[in-house]
């Protein structure tokens, strides 16, 4: 299940606070997950016209 999921960007904003851009390997569609302290959160990024955003392909 892990290798469905990449992570793209992973930044640290301070005291327990990880922000993470993860890409579905399967579906290409971008989430923002959002960890601080005891609490996560997940959300699909979304473009101009509210669809789920696609990482690049790879030629």
């Amino acid at each position: 299940m892990l290798e469905r999921f990449e992570i793209d960007i992973q930044k640290g904003l301070g005291l327990m606070v990880d922000v993470r851009v993860i890409t579905d390997t399967l579906t290409g569609v971008q989430y923002l997950v959002v960890a601080s302290g005891s609490g996560t959160a997940l959300t699909p990024l979304i473009d101009a016209e509210g669809k789920p955003q696609l990482a690049p392909r790879n030629p």
